[in-house]
């Protein structure tokens, strides 16, 4: 296998692929969040790429400056990595006021900022990485979740360019008829993408009828 490899873009069925599965786990991260915010919840994810770490940075939304929060946690198995679910730090905000509730004082929502990104955080990463490895047929470990604050070049500051690669999600919420954009990277080694790659082309090849794009036969 040349090193190149690892960094080939997904092809369409793959892409579907992916999207298929992280369109699946938002829909289950939406009802589990509908319970918390009682309020209808729409998650979707309309953009999938893998790319580098200094590539998946600058896909981040601009301006360089800006400030991110995240949630991270960490997860093993068969495929071992980091997910990250990352939002601005105004759609942070934003996203706390609606679980929290628009009722609430400010300072409230402030003070409770982070255990409510937590909590939010570990609902959709683990659902995410939860239905993934069902649906791939896997077992994965997830940690706890880490809510941390970086400007935008150094959201992936723990993982090394050379050694790492990030699948890039770009996820739509849709709350209380207010939309907050957000993220989630997951961030894995070569081996570790190598059989992602492996499990999804399986998955392709036993759901192909199912996923294929508009216009193929």
């Amino acid at each position: 296998m040349t090193e190149a490899e690892p960094f080939a873009p997904l092809s369409e069925l793959e892409r579907d692929a992916i999207a298929e599965l992280a369109n699946v786990a938002m829909g289950r991260a939406a009802t589990s969040l509908r319970q918390m915010v009682e309020s209808e919840i729409m998650l979707s994810v309309p953009k999938v790429e893998i790319l580098d770490v200094q590539a998946a940075a600058e896909s981040l939304a601009k301006p360089r400056g800006a400030h991110f929060v995240a949630v991270r946690q960490d997860f093993s198995g068969a495929i071992s990595g980091r997910a990250l679910l990352i939002f601005p730090e105004t759609s942070s905000l934003e996203l706390v006021r609606e679980v929290l509730g628009r009722q609430m004082p400010a300072q409230y929502i402030i003070d409770m900022e982070e255990d409510a990104l937590a909590e939010t955080g570990n609902i959709i990463i683990n659902s995410w990485v939860g239905t993934i490895a069902n649906l791939l047929g896997q077992n994965l470990h997830v940690s706890l979740p880490v809510v941390v604050r970086r400007e935008r070049p150094h959201v992936f500051e723990s993982a090394s360019p050379s050694e790492a690669m990030v699948l890039f999600l770009h996820i739509k919420f849709e709350i209380s008829m207010r939309d907050v954009h957000g993220y989630i990277a997951v961030v894995m080694d070569v081996p570790s993408v190598n059989t992602l790659r492996m499990l999804v082309d399986k998955y392709v090849n036993q759901h192909i009828g199912k996923i294929a794009p508009s216009g193929r036969s």
